[in-house]
This record gives C-alpha cells, structure tokens and sequence, in this order.
C-alpha cells in the first residue's frame, strides 16, 4: 500500500463524514491507517425516511451541497476518494436510485448501499486494526446499531434519531415497553463479559462532554475508558439542562443536542445485556474499515464422513454380477436387475 492520502465517506441517517488518512508504519514497521482530516456534516437523512419513507428533493439538495464541500476538500489536499458507502436510510428509502445518482455527480464515485451486517463487520475490522481481537463492537448510528464481536454480526433497526423521532428528546415510560419488545428476539450469545468499544457519533459526543473537551481530538478520546456511572452523571448532566444550553455543551452542535439523550439511555440498555461495567469509546468505524483491503475468508475444513457412509461407499464400488434365476429355479449370471418387475 502507497503511502499517499485516501479517503472514504460515511452518509448515514444523521450525519456525513468524510475521512482523509493515509498509511503509516508504526514502531513496530507494521502499517496503520492515521487520521489526516476527518469532517462531519449533518444530513438527518432518517428525517426524511421517518416522515415521507423517501429522501425528499430538498434533502437530496442539502446532501449534495454537503458532498461538494467534501469534494472541494478532496482535491485541495490531493486525496484518493476510495469508497462512499451509504447505511440504514438509505436501506429504507424508497428512491435510492435518485440520491446515488445526485451522490455521484457531485463527488464523481458512485456509493454503495451497504447492509447492517456489512457495516458491522467494517466497523469491527476498524477497531481490530487499532485495538487487536477479541472485542465486542457498537456501532449507535441515528437510524439503526451494529454489535459484532468478529464471528458473530448483527444490525438492530434502532439509532439514536430514530428513538428521538418516536419519543421526543429524553425517552418517558414508555421506553421499558420499547426495549422489551426490542431486545424479544435478539441474541447476545458469545458477546457478553467482553470488552466493549462504543463507536459513532453518540460515542464521540459523550467524550467530548464527559473530557469538556471543546475540539474534537481523536488522540484523547480514542480508548477513553468509561464507567457505567460515568455514563449516568452524563447523562443527568445533559438531561437537567435546557434544550437551548444543552446545545451549548461540547459535542452537542448541528442538531446532536436533540438525539443524544436517547443515544445514551439506549447505550445504557446494550451495555447492560452485554453485562459489562466499563466501556471504551473509539473514534474507528466505518470510514476506516472501508479503506483495509478485504480479508482472506478462513479456509474451509473438509468435513469428516460417518464411518457408516464410507463403508456403503466402498461397497458400492464392487462390481457384483446380478443374479436371477431361470424357469427350473437354477441360478445364473444376467445383465437384468433382479427383482425388476416387484
């Protein structure tokens, strides 16, 4: 891999991001993706998706604008546009077609519609890259939430907008009825007691208001550690304040103060499944998995026959002269089947 700058851009349901890095050897001469330049842009696609089931042509408009931008970055810095990906709203828009063609014209690659599995498995990998094996991945986007832990990938039709839409900005009584039914069917089978790294948005917002950090500093947030009390003060902090202060609150500009509430009661519930009392946040994700070439799939081990089937098997391979008897019962060599006309 060259080490020239390359870039991906992550079009979710509440937001736009577009990454610049570039590989870089570590100490150990091993080959890392570094963060050069990393622009977030609200879309609040899953709006639309909520309201009309499609993007609006006001929205697509919005969209482009904010894809020019990414754009005119791009090509200021010399950057290599690797992969556009596009996640849960437009899995649920009825007219994808129409915004991935506005998409194209205005940053000239065409995106693609990835799955909730597909985004997991690449926000895994980005995490693995930096943090090694053996994790367990979430991924609260505004539309929908990914959980892996590397053999096991599944995507939850929950984000942090989308609850937002359904219940205003901090959740009531009704949210214990909304996570019962949620969690009904879903299986956190091998994921529990493991380390835990939060990804997206809601993530990098807690950080940001837990560290009053006023700029966004990956190197700080990335692998903060955070307990499940820690996530409650925050989250008392936040909810005792006025839409307009809470605004005001480091991480929380372009509309984030809206959503972040229900983002961080619906951490606490996973978290909570996961039986874990410390999570890490993580500013990897999608963007950055986008840019790792694919992995060799494991190769497959050949399955051991039944001792019973092999021994059909051999037998089968022997040529038996059939046998049929005669008109005076005398047994005899012939090319028919024997018992044919039963």
């Amino acid at each position: 891999m060259e080490n020239k700058l390359q870039a991906t851009i992550d079009i979710g349901s509440h937001s736009c991001i577009l990454l610049i890095a570039a590989f870089e050897d570590d100490e150990n001469a091993r080959k890392i993706l570094v963060p050069k330049l990393q622009k977030v842009e609200v879309c609040r696609l899953g709006e639309d998706i909520y309201e009309h089931g499609k993007i609006t042509p006001e929205r697509i408009q919005e969209l482009v604008n904010i894809m020019t931008k990414f754009r005119m970055d791009l090509h200021a810095l010399g950057a290599d546009l690797k992969a556009v990906a596009m996640t849960e709203a437009m899995r649920k828009a009825t007219n994808p077609d129409e915004v991935i063609e506005a998409v194209e014209k205005a940053v000239w690659v065409k995106p693609r519609v990835i799955t909730g599995e597909e985004e997991g498995k690449l926000t895994y990998r980005s995490i693995k890259e930096w943090h090694g094996d053996g994790n367990v991945t979430i991924d609260i986007g505004g539309g929908s939430t990914e959980l892996s832990n590397g053999e096991t990938t599944f995507s939850i039709p929950v984000g942090a907008l989308k609850m937002f839409k359904a219940m205003g900005p901090i959740p009531g009584p009704e949210y214990k009825k909304f996570i019962k039914e949620t969690f009904k069917d879903l299986s956190f089978k091998g994921m529990t007691k493991k380390p835990v790294y939060l990804i997206g948005g809601t993530g990098t917002a807690l950080a940001m208001v837990f560290l009053n950090s006023q700029t966004f500093d990956y190197k700080a947030i990335e692998g903060l550690e955070l307990s499940l009390s820690d996530l409650e003060a925050v989250t008392t902090r936040i909810t005792n304040l006025s839409k307009e202060l809470r605004a005001m609150l480091p991480g929380l500009e372009n509309g984030r103060h809206e959503v972040i509430i229900c983002g961080l009661f619906w951490l606490r519930s996973l978290l909570e499944k996961l039986r874990v009392e410390t999570f890490k946040i993580s500013t990897a994700g999608l963007r950055f998995g986008l840019l790792y070439p694919p992995e060799a799939e494991p190769e497959q081990k050949p399955k051991k026959r039944p001792a019973f089937l092999k021994k059909n098997e051999s037998t089968s391979e022997k040529v038996i002269p059939e046998q049929v008897g005669d008109d005076n019962g005398t047994v005899g060599n012939n090319t028919s089947t024997a018992g044919n006309d039963k």
